[in-house]
């Protein structure tokens, strides 16, 4: 079981909100996927992009149901497979395309396997990844944090994570991705758990606005 004690006590270090988030949230519980392929990866998070997360888990479920022999559908079961048949599963045109883009890559070898992930930086799989059709920054740096297991990412472009940090400093409007990226160099070397605790603040203060301002009083 991952233990994140040294993020932790970083963190609730850096000043009295990050101490006050910590204690109210606690143990850290980010839950990661290492053994997934990155390609898996990829097009799992595809299908969960501007989606609730049971609507996008029904619409996965299907397509996954359309390949009973296979834990999950290999690049070239997906290029062999009708688009229109993945459309009917709930679907977008734009992300078919995606997923069949990954697919594509996977099998050129743009996509890298686990083991070569594994062996390479931050930077170097961003910039890789982001060639996809459809890929963006933010897709790869969920990649990282969640299956390559990088404890140093902050995905400055996440509206969530702004907003999480909003609340929790109480501001009235969430602070520019440059500008975060600059505040986000003091939870360094633990970015990607700083990250999972302000997904917590973006619910649990949005919640309870009225204790925001009672712990800010005190």
């Amino acid at each position: 079981m991952q233990t994140f004690n040294s993020a932790m006590q970083h963190l609730a270090a850096v000043d009295d909100d990050w101490t006050r988030l910590i204690a109210e949230v606690g143990d850290c519980g980010l839950k990661t996927t290492p053994n997934r392929e990155p390609y898996e990866a990829l097009v799992r998070s595809i299908s969960y992009q501007q989606l609730h997360g049971r609507a996008a888990e029904a619409i996965l479920s299907r397509l996954l149901a359309m390949y009973p022999d296979q834990a999950f559908p290999a690049p070239a079961s997906i290029l062999a497979t009708d688009p229109a048949l993945m459309r009917a599963c709930g679907f977008s045109a734009t992300k078919v395309a995606t997923i069949r883009e990954i697919a594509q890559k996977t099998q050129d070898g743009l996509v890298p396997t686990l083991a070569d992930g594994q062996l390479m930086s931050n930077e170097e799989l961003i910039e890789r990844l982001v060639k996809l059709k459809g890929v963006g920054r933010w897709t790869v740096e969920m990649l990282l944090i969640f299956t390559l297991e990088r404890w140093d990412v902050l995905p400055v472009g996440d509206f969530g994570l702004r907003e999480g940090y909003r609340l929790l400093k109480s501001l009235a409007e969430q602070p520019t991705p440059k500008a975060f990226n600059e505040i986000g160099l003091a939870w360094s070397p633990y970015r990607s758990i700083a990250s999972w605790y302000l997904w917590q603040a973006a619910s649990l203060y949005k919640l309870k606005p009225e204790k925001v301002a009672k712990n800010k009083s005190s």
